[in-house]
């Protein structure tokens, strides 16, 4: 994945990874600084991301920076991108993984939570891809790698009531930049990992059920990492991570919708929490 970047002479490319302060994304930034790419870390813990620049960057004698951004904000990937050609910099990857989800049913929490998640998992999300893909097109090279889930191949039930339909649209987003840009050597993976050992579970209140889950179905953010990039290095557009989630996915796709539901329904109950228990958001 190391390339020259300039024309001038031997430039590491730069990765931009949102959500990079902890769980998927930290590993992400981990696999990349490992392959000798500079890294732009993005989230909102400026105290985690700092150091986790400063231990990728001694470690891998990579340049890896924090660049801190709230991506519930609208249009906070102008000023992500803006820091990063501040350096005279570009993003020759990227890994759009920034997210969190809600637990409780919609109406649960104040629309403006509904609205930072939108923002966080789509909008944003989308709005970097779109900044992005004119310069690697240019370039003639670049990589997006798209954070989706198992839940973009399920149907909607109670709680999370919008994570299924903001990760089924990051696995459509990622077929159609394929189709529209692989001719210009942009390679775009969306990654659905099932289970994975993060605080995402902690960060929406739902730990203690998720501790209940049989350990065997769980996978470690590194794993899911390398099983992105690999799928991303082969020119794959979807990758799901794991045997099991994989023969999920299949059965998924087998089993009449209003049936997979109605199983959903029954074992997704106790991931929906009452209006207060949950926080509402981390990245």
């Amino acid at each position: 994945m190391t390339e020259p970047s300039e024309a001038s002479g031997f430039v590491r490319p730069l990765a931009l990874v949102t959500g990079a302060s902890s769980g998927i994304g930290e590993a992400f930034a981990r696999a990349l600084a490992a392959r000798g790419c500079d890294l732009a870390l993005s989230a909102r813990r400026v105290d985690r991301l700092e150091a986790l620049a400063a231990e990728l960057s001694a470690r891998h004698g990579v340049q890896a920076f924090a660049v801190p951004a709230d991506l519930a904000v609208l249009d906070a990937h102008e000023g992500l991108l803006a820091a990063i050609a501040a350096r005279g910099r570009h993003v020759d990857i990227l890994v759009n993984n920034a997210g969190f989800s809600i637990a409780q049913s919609f109406t649960d929490v104040p629309w403006s939570k509904q609205r930072d998640f939108l923002l966080t998992l789509v909008v944003n999300a989308c709005g970097l891809a779109h900044a992005v893909i004119p310069g690697m097109a240019a370039r003639g090279r670049g990589r997006i790698v798209n954070i989706a889930s198992l839940a973009a191949f399920a149907p909607g039930v109670a709680g999370h009531t919008l994570y299924p339909g903001a990760k089924s649209l990051m696995v459509k987003l990622s077929q159609a930049l394929d189709a529209e840009y692989r001719a210009a050597g942009v390679k775009v993976t969306a990654v659905c990992p099932g289970f994975t050992l993060t605080e995402f579970a902690h960060a929406n209140g739902t730990d203690k059920v998720m501790a209940e889950a049989p350990r065997r179905l769980f996978q470690t953010a590194a794993q899911v990492a390398e099983a992105g990039l690999k799928a991303n290095d082969a020119g794959r557009v979807v990758v799901i991570p794991g045997w099991w989630n994989a023969l999920a996915v299949a059965l998924m796709r087998l089993i009449p919708e209003g049936l997979v539901r109605a199983i959903l329904m029954r074992g997704s109950a106790k991931y929906h929490l009452a209006a207060d228990e949950s926080p509402f958001r981390s990245d």
